[in-house]
């Protein structure tokens, strides 16, 4: 079954954005921690990643602006998860189906 989705350009910068925070092996393994392990704090993060916190807040921030995670406050720290409604459309049959010849 092929889903008929009409895209507009503003659904194309926005795919864009997400598959560019995607296309970095840093970033692809931050997401990895994540769904594994689930909501980790940067402190965590550095140590898992073995980069120095402010490359991790780099890679944060630019998935963070790829709405790809969530960030929740406890306390002093802000801790980050998958935002799974975003990852699941990304793998979702319907946007795969754009690409997909008729």
């Amino acid at each position: 079954m092929r889903f008929e989705i009409p895209l507009q350009q503003t659904d194309f910068k926005a795919y864009e954005k997400k598959f560019k925070a995607l296309a970095d092996e840093k970033r692809l393994h931050l997401l990895s921690i994540l769904c594994q392990e689930g909501p980790a704090c940067v402190c965590d993060l550095t140590e898992k990643l073995e980069l120095p916190q402010s490359k991790l807040s780099y890679h944060l921030k630019i998935l963070m602006d790829a709405e790809m995670l969530v960030r929740e406050k406890r306390g002093t720290w802000n801790y980050y998860s998958i935002n799974s409604e975003v990852i699941d459309h990304l793998l979702s049959e319907q946007l795969c189906c754009v690409f997909r010849p008729a």
